[in-house]
């Protein structure tokens, strides 16, 4: 696992806002602290030198997530045939 940053707002959707120094990629899963996989990588904003995910969340309550930390969970790669 490797920290991707805290969660730091939500938008009206429900997404999570997260400020990040490394960007992961666009649709890979994120869990909490308890290894609880709470949503997906939907987009990139921001500019590349500061950017910021946005976590599609599949919790009831993202609300809770605010200013707890987030980590991008390794799946291992599909190889092609």
């Amino acid at each position: 696992m490797q920290k991707i940053g805290k969660a730091l707002s939500i938008t009206p959707s429900n997404s999570l806002i997260v400020k990040t120094d490394n960007p992961p990629k666009i649709g890979c899963e994120v869990a909490d602290e308890n290894f609880t996989i709470v949503g997906k990588v939907f987009d990139m904003i921001g500019p590349v030198s500061s950017p910021y995910a946005v976590i599609k969340v599949n919790v009831k309550n993202p609300t809770a997530l605010l200013s707890k930390p987030l980590y991008l969970l390794h799946t291992k790669a599909r190889s092609k045939r």
